[in-house]
């Protein structure tokens, strides 16, 4: 089993493609493993000329699960009215950043194309402030910058969301598929998603994984200064009815960052919807390839 070290943390990947194309580091979001992103949708890159690698972020899939239990979420909410402190929480972005720097290191590549969904977005947004060497280009979408005034979710969709831990199969398939109906754009399938939520809970579910990641997020500040200073070429990827994090969020993103490019679809939510693929992908490739020599 290919697996990468982070320290203690052991992190599964994947590759897809010639290794001598250049790479693509695919980052998948909360809760989420790493066959998010569909096989048909890598194959789309490595058809285009690119070497596609993607690896389970810890605490989910077949990477490392941190022991005990995620903080509450009450007190994180608490504490972002409070003098910052040092947070108690067992990791931030900066640390799944260097997992998958790891994951890039235990492959042996250089410099890597990035392309992070949503909390990958953050993640791949802290790999170009700590480690632009590696960098080639960010492709950031349905993301945003940490910014307490930006890319917020709407009031009414979380009074909505099912925030209730599952406790078995079928719970954590229905689960996900209202959560996604919620939050999906106008080209959501119920029955595809319930399959896709099947298989992965199967492969390996971790009910404590969001409450870890959501830690780690509320506890990682704001990147907006930070974004300021990268050199990076950015294209920012946004749905126009994203309702957890609103198109305000990839709107900052694409203004912290210098020289970046916003792209909004119409018809697209929080999801990746397969009928949105082909106009995303030639997105994606378009900025590679026009950064090649970065």
């Amino acid at each position: 089993m290919p697996e990468a070290h982070n320290g203690d943390t052991t992190l599964y990947y994947e590759t897809m493609g010639d290794p001598s194309n250049p790479t693509i580091l695919l980052i998948m979001g909360l809760g989420a493993q790493m066959v998010a992103f569909r096989n048909e949708f890598c194959e789309i890159f490595v058809d285009a000329g690119f070497h596609i690698i993607r690896f389970d972020n810890r605490d989910v899939g077949l990477s490392s699960k941190t022991p005990g239990n995620p903080p509450a979420l009450e007190k994180l909410l608490a504490a972002q009215w409070e003098e910052p402190t040092e947070p108690d929480v067992p990791y931030l972005l900066s640390d799944m950043a260097n997992d998958a720097v790891a994951v890039l290191n235990a492959i042996g590549i250089e410099k890597a194309h990035l392309v992070g969904v949503s909390m990958g977005g953050m993640i791949a947004q802290m790999i170009v402030i700590d480690h632009p060497d590696r960098v080639l280009t960010l492709t950031s979408i349905m993301s945003t910058t940490g910014s307490p005034d930006a890319g917020t979710a709407k009031p009414e969709l979380m009074m909505k969301m099912p925030l209730t831990v599952p406790s078995t199969r079928e719970e954590a398939i229905a689960n996900s598929v209202e959560t996604f109906r919620l939050i999906s754009g106008p080209h959501f399938d119920a029955d595809d998603h319930a399959e896709e939520a099947a298989m992965t809970y199967d492969r390996n579910w971790n009910p404590n994984a969001q409450g870890f990641q959501i830690a780690a997020i509320f506890s990682s500040g704001d990147r907006t200064d930070a974004l300021g200073s990268a050199t990076t070429p950015t294209l920012v990827i946004h749905g126009r009815l994203d309702p957890l994090v609103q198109l305000s969020g990839g709107e900052a993103t694409a203004s912290a960052i210098p020289n970046s490019r916003l792209v909004v679809f119409d018809d697209m939510g929080h999801d990746l919807p397969e009928v949105l693929w082909s106009d995303m992908t030639k997105e994606i490739i378009g900025h590679a390839q026009a950064n090649a020599d970065n």
